[in-house]
């Protein structure tokens, strides 16, 4: 072998021994309104979580939201459900399967893609699992959802005016790494303009 041969052969072995680098994955986070979703591809769900997406064939992806039971499972939002959501109170997990992108579900607009790497999505995982009142690794569906492709989950954790669906979002990402505080956040608006700031920031 030539000398110039040589060096390219072992120059290629040295690059071939060299760690590879997972690949990142995504978060997506929705706005619906004055709630905030956390969405996986179903690619990236990994046990125990992956349980959630077994029966649904032809989903890409799931987005996770928690809320008041008592209110979100009312035949009338009025009043007085609105008013029982300000106390402590039984929680519940919504979740919604996507055949199609996020974007086209909820609008460019209302949808940001945050990076995480292959630690981040574990730890994301295990915080949205624990969320759910599970038998082992497996869950029941509690109920069909409000939207097609919906269905409700019981939560371990409980609703109240200082622990809303947006608090629980809040908590997910922080957890996860992202550049995102959970203290005070009650309200969508108050999540969502993080959120647009950490589409900015690279994963660590």
């Amino acid at each position: 072998m030539k000398p110039p041969f040589r060096a390219a052969a072992l120059v290629l072995l040295w690059l071939a021994m060299l760690p590879c680098a997972a690949p990142a994955s995504m978060v997506f986070v929705a706005r619906r309104g004055w709630h905030i979703d956390i969405g996986l591809a179903v690619e990236d769900l990994t046990a125990p979580l992956n349980a959630v997406a077994a029966d649904l064939p032809g989903t890409r992806y799931l987005f996770f939201g928690f809320g008041d039971k008592h209110y979100l499972l009312a035949k009338k939002h009025k009043a007085p459900a609105m008013l029982g959501a300000l106390w402590p109170g039984a929680g519940i997990m919504l979740v919604t399967g996507l055949a199609g992108t996020p974007d086209a579900a909820f609008g460019a607009g209302s949808v940001v893609a945050l990076t995480l790497t292959a630690e981040q999505m574990r730890i994301l995982q295990s915080f949205i699992w624990k969320s759910f009142v599970a038998n082992g690794e497996a869950v029941s569906v509690y109920q069909n959802g409000p939207y097609e492709d919906s269905w409700y989950f019981l939560a371990t954790p409980k609703y109240s005016a200082f622990h809303t669906c947006n608090t629980w979002a809040a908590q997910a990402l922080r957890i996860a790494g992202l550049h995102v505080h959970s203290g005070g956040v009650i309200f969508a608006g108050q999540l969502w303009s993080q959120v647009e700031r950490a589409r900015s920031v690279p994963a660590p």
